[in-house]
């Protein structure tokens, strides 16, 4: 059994154990269902539903306003309560559709009833996955039905299905490549489906034997998709990286997978997609993970998009202690919560409770040039010459050491023995940067 993998990277503590043999439990929602507009990458939705309307569990509640955006489909039925801003995981507000769920749960027509996606046209298989609201779920949020659309379908030669899942604490893509295989193996069908030349590579970590040995069997008499084992080592789950060891092939920021011949979806939304065309399901759900030594009891959980954060902690058995820190994904990409009232959306994928919170317990010393940062960072760049710049607001300097190539793993952060924010520096960085091309 052959291992890919990428230059650099590093191996942080996984805390997998703590969740990976629970099963997901679904979860019902309580009280009041929050349904922002901006759940993706690109322009919010525009909400087509008023005060006083009643809506049905899968009904299409906010429509795409442009190219790149995303339809918001209620997971609930019940009467619309008010349009207004809400508060979202980022700490920013938008336009939020509240619905007061009567606990019915009476669907549109025809929702959850078989389709075969063989009778259906390519162009057909788009536009559900549009119709349904598919994004990224591994925590981009890019919509799908765009991803879907390469201009040049016939050189599309690899569909990944990121099954690495390398973030520590994470376990919900495990859980379902254990639980629901025929799901995942129906929802690569359809996207190759959409691309003849296509070969469909399921790519999981090796410290997740069982989860190899069930999709090996569930694609046993596939004749176009194979397991492509990887091996362990974060961020092996990276868009760039995981093209790079499963193809050999290079991709910068300037261009997209699909100029390398791949298109690469997460396990959560090639079952997404596969519950759209196949059963009539918009992405009204998804399964998290409620983890970290802070929480009693850690659980993965399918949840209804829209409830609340708060509510969860339950499921989890309540916190063992007051947490020092809680965070909204993996502790290498995710972000800290200042507050658990707040909806969980399309690319929410974990509460993770920590009892001690490590970073604010190091403060950072100078940098020591020790080269560490360099040798962990999967994207071939120099961490410590690139704070410098950013640190002596030389951000010309910051591009030309191709500072815009950073995708903000947090590799370099992890490994600096000084413990320096160079993660959160380049971020800023970034942001600063790409804002004044805007301008110009």
């Amino acid at each position: 059994m052959s291992e890919a993998t990428f230059r650099g990277g590093v191996h942080p503590y996984e805390g997998k154990e703590l969740s990976s043999d629970l099963p997901i439990k679904n979860v019902m929602p309580k009280g009041d269902m929050v349904f922002p507009m901006a759940q993706h990458i690109g322009a919010p939705a525009k909400p087509i539903v008023a005060k006083g309307d009643r809506v049905l569990v899968g009904q299409k509640i906010g429509e795409a306003s442009g190219f790149i955006s995303a339809n918001i489909c209620s997971s609930v039925s019940g009467t619309v309560k008010a349009v207004e801003p809400r508060m979202l995981l980022n700490g920013s507000k938008a336009t939020c559709v509240v619905i007061e769920n009567d606990d019915k749960y009476e669907g549109i027509e025809g929702l959850g009833e078989d389709r075969d996606y063989t009778k259906l046209s390519n162009d057909e298989i788009r536009e559900i996955v549009k119709e349904a609201g598919v994004v990224g779920m591994g925590g981009a949020g890019f919509p799908t039905n765009v991803k879907l659309a390469p201009k040049e379908p016939e050189k599309i030669d690899y569909i990944l299905v990121n099954g690495a899942e390398c973030e520590p604490y994470l376990t919900s893509d495990y859980r379902q490549m254990l639980e629901c295989p025929e799901e995942i193996v129906g929802g690569l069908r359809v996207i190759l489906k959409l691309f003849d030349k296509a070969k469909g590579l399921i790519c999981i970590e090796d410290n997740k034997p069982e989860a190899i040995a069930v999709m090996e069997k569930a694609v046993a008499n596939e004749s176009r998709m194979e397991v492509k084992v990887l091996k362990t080592k974060y961020p092996q789950g990276g868009e760039r990286t995981l093209i790079s060891a499963a193809t050999g092939r290079k991709i910068y920021s300037a261009k997209l997978p699909a100029d390398a011949g791949c298109i690469v979806d997460n396990i959560s939304t090639v079952i997404a997609i596969y519950r759209a065309v196949c059963k009539q399901t918009p992405l009204i759900t998804r399964v998290m993970t409620l983890t970290g030594d802070a929480f009693e009891k850690p659980v993965n959980v399918n949840v209804r998009l829209g409830c609340n954060h708060a509510d969860l902690v339950e499921e989890g058995g309540g916190f063992k202690q007051d947490p020092a820190k809680i965070i909204s994904g993996g502790p290498m990409m995710g972000f800290a919560m200042f507050d658990l009232n707040v909806p969980v959306t399309k690319t929410s994928s974990s509460i993770l409770a920590m009892s001690r919170d490590e970073v604010a317990e190091n403060e950072p010393s100078p940098c020591i040039r020790c080269g560490r940062c360099v040798a962990a960072c999967p994207g071939n760049l120099v961490p410590q010459k690139m704070a410098q710049a950013v640190m002596h607001n030389d951000y010309e300097t910051f591009v030309a050491l191709n500072g815009m190539e950073c995708y903000e793993c947090g590799s370099c952060t992890y490994a600096c023995p000084a413990k320096r924010p160079l993660t959160q520096t380049f971020k800023q960085a970034r942001q600063y940067v790409a804002a004044q091309r805007r301008k110009k």
